[in-house]
């Protein structure tokens, strides 16, 4: 995939009309203008969102996988490296992240989540397994 174009916070934030509408999930910039009127949700989900980072919102609806494959037709660019922000998952938090501090704690941060995921994995197989035995 070819480089995407840099773009900051300042050029995002100018873009929160129904006439240019740009928004941030995870740190990728998408320019939703055309899909406005087509947003099962309707246009005002998308234009609250517009000009700002709308991670949060995207992941809080729970959207399908079509809906985030979806959303790639209508990449345009990422987050300049020295504003782009982390976000949380467990806890619904955003934090400015270092890409060098970011690369040192994120194989620790992974291991910790997928022995959790793990975890209640194998609480919920059990408690099925119990149900059904019952």
């Amino acid at each position: 995939m070819a480089d995407l174009k840099q773009i900051t916070l300042k050029e995002i934030a100018e873009h929160n009309t129904n006439k240019s509408a740009w928004l941030v999930i995870g740190n990728k910039v998408y320019d939703v203008t055309k899909f406005l009127d087509e947003h099962p949700g309707g246009c005002e989900v998308l234009l609250e969102q517009a000009g700002s980072d709308g991670t949060e919102a995207f992941e809080d609806v729970g959207h399908s996988t079509d809906a985030r494959s979806m959303k790639e037709e209508y990449l345009i660019g990422e987050v300049i490296a020295a504003e782009r922000k982390t976000y949380s998952y467990d806890k619904k938090t955003w934090k400015a992240t270092n890409e060098q501090d970011n690369k040192q704690r994120g194989g620790e941060s992974l291991q910790t989540d997928n022995i959790v995921y793990f975890g209640l994995l194998a609480i919920i197989v059990a408690l099925v397994y119990y149900l059904i035995a019952a």
